[in-house]
């Protein structure tokens, strides 16, 4: 199972440090950052991408833990940002 959220993370120094606060919280799911695509408009549309993989994956707690951290963060939408 893969999750597929956005994120309004930019720096790679608060990447590092959000990866590894998901890493201890959630030993059994894997996580990546992509920063390729962020695009200088407001969140939503300006976004990071924030994915997990694993057997079982609780979206809501990962959304509490970036969200406490002081970013915004839900799940990727299917839409297109004009």
């Amino acid at each position: 199972m893969v999750a597929v959220l956005m994120t309004d993370i930019r720096e790679t120094d608060v990447v590092t440090s959000t990866l590894e606060a998901l890493r201890l919280t959630f030993p059994a799911l894997k996580f990546n950052f992509d920063l390729d695509d962020y695009v200088e408009k407001p969140f939503p549309c300006g976004h990071s991408v924030l994915r997990a993989e694993g057997a079982h994956i609780e979206s809501v707690e990962i959304i509490s833990l970036v969200t406490h951290a002081g970013f915004q963060c839900r799940e990727l939408e299917d839409k297109v940002c004009g």
